[in-house]
């Protein structure tokens, strides 16, 4: 278990990766513009399976909005 910070928000999660973490959270990583960044640097998402993540860290998952 490592401590995050997952928008904001204090976590203890049981992950190792950018893809863990969003498989953990059941975010639909097939729909476009999903984007996450680690520690203010945005993560490509082909590398969002071998992205480690580390106590500490600070995660942000963006995904659209609809509306108007």
């Amino acid at each position: 278990m490592i401590a995050l910070s997952v928008n904001g928000e204090a976590r203890r999660l049981a992950v190792d990766s950018v893809a863990g973490l969003l498989t953990c959270l059941q975010v639909d990583t097939g729909r476009l513009g999903v984007a996450v960044a680690v520690n203010d640097t945005v993560v490509r998402r082909a590398d969002w399976a071998t992205h480690p993540l580390a106590e500490g860290d600070r995660v942000e998952i963006v995904r659209p909005l609809r509306g108007g």
